[in-house]
């Protein structure tokens, strides 16, 4: 095994990572960045378990089991995708450095803060009234009552 301390090339004693790699083959240069390029996936990771709850579930059924995980890991994905597109960083950012001030060098949102801002679109349309379609297929202005409902 090989032990490799990394530390800011500022600092003068301690260090601020420590890697361990059963692989004494390649020099702690490569280990490092080994590690630097993994690191992004190990982040994601750990978000879709502890934001998300993926491996949570409790699957009886097999399917259900093989399913689960992978559709956790595509709803965060597509999480993501959708934040690069619609998300507002910056303000998100600002926001949160004001609610929490210890977050004075905060430069991104983290997952959690875009989810955040998902749900916060998905409950602005749900709630927003907009004006019906013209010419549009008809839509149901008021609510079905019970007795003309299908039974379940």
């Amino acid at each position: 095994m090989r032990v490799v301390l990394v530390r800011e090339g500022k600092r003068a004693q301690g260090f601020d990572v420590a890697l361990v790699t059963t692989d004494v083959e390649t020099s702690p240069a490569e280990a490092v960045a080994r590690y630097a390029e993994r690191w992004a996936i190990e982040v994601g990771l750990q978000e879709a378990k502890q934001v998300l709850g993926v491996g949570e579930a409790r699957s009886r059924s097999e399917k259900a089991v093989l399913r689960t995980v992978p559709f956790g890991l595509l709803c965060q994905s597509l999480t993501v995708a959708w934040y690069a597109l619609h998300g507002e960083a910056e303000q998100d950012v600002r926001r949160r450095c004001l609610s929490a001030p210890w977050y004075r060098q905060k430069r991104r949102p983290a997952f959690a803060g875009t989810l955040v801002a998902l749900r916060r679109e998905i409950m602005s349309a749900q709630y927003t009234q907009e004006r019906p379609r013209r010419g549009g297929t008809a839509e149901i202005t008021h609510p079905i009552p019970h007795s003309a409902r299908p039974a379940a």
